[in-house]
């Protein structure tokens, strides 16, 4: 009912466009001839109320107002201080741009980011040129948006000249080299050039550890995404062993979040809350189920692997809020532990589950 809603507001702020003869506005979105125009900044134009709710809906409600001063010519704009004040608004609006699309991408909405991506990447050839490896955060927003989509070609096209533009840019960082090794990885993958996709998920992993280090949970999704590369090569014994690793990896992680989670509800005047990125929420569910279903599926059950995983699952829940999944996920681990003599896992499980229990009868640990 909201998105409907939403949709008919964005309906009723365009009208028809009447421009002079011999003058031409391209839409939004497409590029094509422009039929409508944003009746609140009337800056922006559309070639049909679908795309016109389409950039609504993925970004134009939060930079509407902002793009008529750098869209509007005046004399100040023509002066030297006004076009440097038009490139910091611009350098403002790739900005909110580029978080709207990650938002919208984390929440698997590829459609709705389209529109801030491709915004992100025109005002970032605006304000950089249109041969810069800062172009290359814009490219791979696109580029995943539409592999989202199953646009395979587009999506090729785009990780090119990412591509191209990092050659040119020796300056580019690890982190930009990881991610675009990463979405090709995640190309030739789907395109079934698997050797290839191994190539650049190990190249993923180098500039991951340079970057955020051997340890990091974005270092070890290079190793997730490796494994499930073998696993369609049939190779499941290779695939097992990454997955433990990525595992490894993840229960570290996810217990010092936990112990600094209640720490904090233990001496809440000591201790800043950890932020907890939602996104990386989102990814790190959706990596761990899977190799939990793996390893359920598997003739050859360990569960020593299982009791990990789960107890990944509860941890990564608790810290959300959702104590149900806490504990389906934390008895599942228990009773996989039991199985296997590594006591100090059984007793941390047994100590999460207390902890959901007491949270869903009482009040938080130390408010007393």
């Amino acid at each position: 009912m909201e998105t409907q809603a939403t949709v008919r507001g964005a309906s009723s702020k365009m009208i028809p466009l009447a421009l002079p003869k011999g003058e031409e506005r391209l839409c939004e979105l497409c590029q094509k001839r422009a039929q409508l125009q944003c009746n609140l900044c009337r800056v922006t134009f559309y070639c049909d109320a679908e795309h016109q709710q389409a950039d609504w809906l993925g970004i134009h409600e939060k930079i509407c107002p902002l793009l008529i001063p750098i869209r509007t010519t005046t004399i100040l704009s023509l002066q030297r201080a006004g076009r440097i004040e038009t490139q910091l608004k611009k350098a403002e609006l790739i900005e909110i741009c580029r978080l709207a699309a990650q938002r919208k991408l984390s929440e698997r909405k590829h459609s709705e980011a389209l529109p801030a991506a491709q915004f992100c990447l025109r005002c970032s050839i605006d304000v950089h040129g249109s041969s810069t490896g800062q172009l290359v955060p814009a490219y791979l927003l696109l580029a995943e948006a539409n592999m989202g989509l199953g646009n395979l070609a587009v999506v090729a096209d785009l990780l090119s000249q990412a591509e191209w533009a990092v050659l040119k840019s020796p300056e580019c960082g690890h982190a930009v080299q990881q991610q675009l090794h990463r979405s090709l990885g995640h190309l030739y993958t789907a395109t079934g050039n698997l050797e290839t996709a191994l190539l650049h998920f190990a190249n993923d992993i180098y500039y991951a550890s340079e970057e955020y280090g051997l340890d990091s949970t974005v270092t070890c999704d290079g190793y997730f995404f490796m494994a499930d590369v073998f696993a369609k090569q049939g190779k499941m014994s290779i695939t097992r062993s990454l997955y433990s690793a990525v595992a490894h990896t993840w229960h570290c992680h996810l217990t010092e979040l936990l112990h600094s989670h209640v720490q904090f509800f233990q001496n809440p005047d000591e201790l800043l809350e950890p932020s907890y990125d939602k996104g990386r929420r989102a990814e790190g569910d959706e990596m761990l189920r899977t190799m939990l279903e793996f390893e359920q599926d598997n003739s050859r059950k360990e569960p020593a692997q299982i009791a990990l995983v789960a107890h990944c699952l509860a941890m990564l829940w608790f810290l959300e809020g959702d104590n149900l999944k806490a504990l389906g996920f934390g008895g599942t681990a228990l009773q996989a532990s039991q199985l296997i003599p590594n006591r100090d896992l059984t007793e941390a499980i047994r100590g999460l589950l207390q902890l959901v229990q007491s949270l869903q009868t009482g009040p938080p640990p130390g408010s007393g």
